[in-house]
């Protein structure tokens, strides 16, 4: 596998590039304005980022500068058309193309942006029977579509002197300002800059890509869990792992679930079989994919990314105690994990004590999770899993949220104000069923974090419970009542089968 960093072309693109490549990352895509989801808001699709000429660029002067580009391959997008956007696109450095929006032209998308809301008129964004029987589009429509755009680079790079399109990739002395077609306005701008070639800033650095990053994996901290699991992941016997982590230790505990995965598939293996308990600052994207089986206790804080793509496994984070109380950290507003924890995740749990950053739980669509505070965006684009927030929210949270069910505890009754009632609305907790499935959820959180706060809840539960706001998509809502009438007509009709045959 590779590390893919994508980028917003913007100002100072080139200098976010080179950082990402001195963190190993193997392949960046820098983004134009143009194209996106149809999701975005309009003012996103509007007014976010600048063309992909500007970006791809400044990233490969950049690189080549500090002799950075033969370690990455640079890809771009936003809205490629024509063959002249990729000969473009590649003179200023670009080796790899993204196509998102013309080849859904060309199966016939009509940009109607009704992406996120299940009503695609043309069947393409939909799970609707009747919507999706609408879609008219077939392979051979793309493979067509991208055969010809190939032929006319072909003849491009022809005209250009170029055989392949590695000796195109950085050749913008290629390139010349049409000045027939200039506004007024425009004649001023001075594009030298942007034309450079970057090999004229540094000649004797590569322009393409000509080696492979060296991961260091050997240095990682999974090589040693690994040695320690052998009995887990050979014979399934339960293990206990007691270990320090630093910042330095990223992806704590993918190269084990990869490991758990090869041998036991999906399933994994029994909960609680592989337990890690780590002791200090765990780095980015702790329990990444973590399967099904492994647990991971962290006493201490952890970095951005914590628990992203959970896919089975279990995540508790909480403070030390001992270090807050010494530095003199109330511990009920500690920050424990930072932004963007559980993304994407499809299944397991993660109890944190204490407040996660921004966009906690976005694209989360089948994991549990337990935390005392988040920051913005919080549950964005949520299409599954259940989401227990015993604190404070940031702003736009739940935004685009589709399923799944969040409950915030908010007895100061400012809530509201800061989610995003796009597609969610707000109720109350009324079922007696549903209250105790909240209880069960805040009591394990304390019991794995010691939560103080949760305790406080549970010894006065009668009188907090009505402080909770369940935050329920509407269309989720409505697909479990179709599904609840369907499931009691079918219960009522076998009823009626075994009375008459009575």
């Amino acid at each position: 596998g590779e590390v893919s960093v994508k980028l917003v072309s913007e100002v100072g693109v080139g200098v976010v590039a080179a950082g990402v490549a001195k963190a190993k990352a193997d392949h960046i895509t820098i983004s134009g304005h143009d194209g996106g989801t149809g999701a975005a808001a309009w003012t996103g699709v509007k007014g976010a980022g600048l063309p992909f000429e500007l970006g791809i660029a400044e990233a490969q002067q950049t690189l080549v500068l500090n002799g950075l580009r033969s370690r990455v391959r640079l890809q771009t997008d936003g809205q490629l058309k024509t063959a002249r956007d990729v000969v473009i696109a590649a003179l200023l450095g670009a080796e790899e193309f993204g196509f998102s929006t013309a080849p859904l032209i060309v199966l016939g998308c009509i940009m109607m942006r009704k992406c996120h809301l299940n009503t695609c008129p043309v069947g393409i964004a939909t799970q609707d029977p009747e919507l999706r029987a609408k879609f008219v589009g077939q392979p051979e429509h793309v493979v067509n579509y991208f055969w010809l755009m190939a032929e006319r680079v072909r003849e491009y790079m022809a005209e250009l002197g170029f055989r392949t399109v590695d000796e195109m990739v950085g050749r913008a002395d290629k390139l010349q300002v049409n000045e027939s077609v200039l506004h007024y306005k425009s004649k001023g701008m001075d594009l030298s800059a942007l034309l450079t070639p970057a090999s004229e800033l540094n000649p004797d650095a590569g322009t393409i890509k000509t080696m492979e990053q060296d991961h260091e994996l050997e240095l990682a901290l999974d090589n040693e869990l690994v040695a320690q699991a052998k009995d887990a992941l050979e014979n399934g016997e339960k293990v206990v792992i007691d270990l320090p982590v630093t910042n330095l230790n990223r992806t704590v505990g993918t190269i084990l679930s990869w490991n758990v995965s090869k041998k036991y598939g999906e399933e994994g293996l029994p909960d609680g079989t592989i337990t890690i308990n780590l002791a200090g600052h765990g780095g980015q994207s702790l329990g990444f994919c973590l399967a099904k089986g492994v647990t991971l206790n962290v006493t201490g804080d952890s970095n951005d990314y914590v628990g992203k793509g959970l896919s089975g496994g279990e995540i508790v984070v909480k403070p030390d105690e001992a270090a807050c109380e010494k530095s003199g950290i109330n511990i009920e507003d500690a920050v424990v994990v930072g932004n963007v924890c559980l993304y994407g995740a499809t299944n397991g749990k993660a109890f944190f004590r204490g407040t996660a950053g921004e966009r906690f739980c976005v694209r989360n669509s089948g994991a549990l999770a337990v935390v005392e505070g988040v920051g913005d965006h919080g549950c964005e684009y949520m299409t599954g899993g259940r989401v227990v927030v015993l604190g404070k929210t940031g702003r736009n949270f739940a935004a685009g949220m589709s399923g799944g069910i969040a409950y915030i505890y908010d007895p100061e009754s400012r809530f509201a104000n800061r989610c995003n009632m796009g597609m969610v609305e707000l109720e109350r907790l009324e079922s007696a069923e549903e209250m105790d499935v909240l209880k069960s959820y805040i009591e394990e959180h304390r019991a794995r974090t010691n939560s103080s706060r949760a305790a406080t809840i549970l010894e006065n539960w009668e009188d907090e419970v009505p402080c909770f706001i369940k935050v329920m998509p509407t269309d989720y809502k409505r697909v479990l009542h179709e599904r609840g009438a369907a499931k009691a007509a079918e219960a009522d009709s076998q009823s009626a089968s075994a009375q008459q045959q009575v």
